[in-house]
């Protein structure tokens, strides 16, 4: 018979996961773009409430929205990159804070008015309900599809960005925008594809968190912190930091909640502060 430390230990990985999924994202566009985008959770509210339309309205399976979130928040992110963010790529990280918190707080407004303030369900498919029992545990069946996921989108990641030309091409444009051009790289557009992967991402966590945190209008804020913590732990631009940093935050907020409460909700800034005085760069960062 397992102990409950492992129940509290599984439910903190599969909370770590979604974290890893709304901020590997962010990670890749800050890290590697060099870009503060602080509306990074307003595309992931996108793909959240494309998922609770499509659900809710049309009758989809809750499956199949999950490629339709992620295109719908890369299709968002390529149209404000084209009109906003192109413009500011090289300017300082204070006008880049100034734009994005503003389009975030925008996002909030028309997601408010569309769709009021009210919490958005949406009914998983029954496989993906209740639970499985393991030595006298009990494992959530959704927490076991979400770890899933995350361990697919890290290899497939990884991969794409470590050993493909796309993956090359971006980091030959970070490094020296003038020599990628001269290579005959298109800088504009590697540029413009990241950035949609990256929010794309967004908007499958978002579509994904729905029925373990639910979906209204402040979600672009109530998890910005939290994903701008997984990124500064694990360190910019490293999909493995951002990996095991949203498994350390996600087992330390439930483990502090389940055997702190009154205190649990700091736990996570306590391990912040800790890791950032052990490792200023965060785990896995080099900057």
């Amino acid at each position: 018979m397992l102990p409950p430390v492992f129940g509290v230990l599984f439910d903190g990985i599969a909370y770590g996961m979604l974290l890893f999924v709304l901020s590997v994202g962010l990670s890749v566009t800050l890290g590697l773009m060099n870009f503060v985008n602080l509306a990074h959770c307003a595309f992931a509210m996108i793909g959240g409430y494309v998922t609770a339309i499509l659900v809710n309205s049309y009758g989809w399976p809750f499956l199949a929205t999950l490629p339709i979130s992620f295109l719908a928040a890369g299709a968002a992110s390529v149209v404000l990159e084209r009109l906003f963010y192109r413009r500011l790529y090289r300017s300082t990280d204070l006008d880049q804070v100034l734009l994005t918190i503003g389009l975030a707080f925008i996002s909030v407004a028309v997601a408010a008015y569309f769709f009021t303030t009210n919490q958005q369900p949406i009914e998983t498919p029954s496989f993906l309900r209740g639970s499985i029992e393991f030595l006298g545990l009990n494992f959530a069946r959704y927490r076991l599809f979400l770890i899933v996921v995350a361990l697919i989108v890290t290899i497939l990641l990884v991969l794409g960005l470590e050993y493909t030309r796309f993956g090359a091409m971006v980091r030959a444009s970070v490094d020296n925008q003038r020599m990628a051009r001269g290579l005959g790289i298109d800088v504009d557009r590697t540029f413009a594809l990241t950035f949609a992967l990256g929010c794309g991402l967004a908007g499958l966590g978002g579509g994904l968190a729905i029925d373990i945190v639910g979906l209204d209008p402040n979600f672009a804020f109530n998890f910005l912190v939290f994903v701008l913590i997984v990124v500064s732990v694990g360190g910019l631009g490293s999909i493995a930091g951002s990996f095991f940093a949203a498994m350390l935050i996600g087992v330390s907020d439930i483990a502090g909640k389940y055997y702190f409460p009154e205190y649990g909700a700091f736990m996570i800034y306590f391990v912040m502060v800790a890791v950032l005085m052990w490792k200023p760069t965060g785990l896995f960062g080099k900057r």
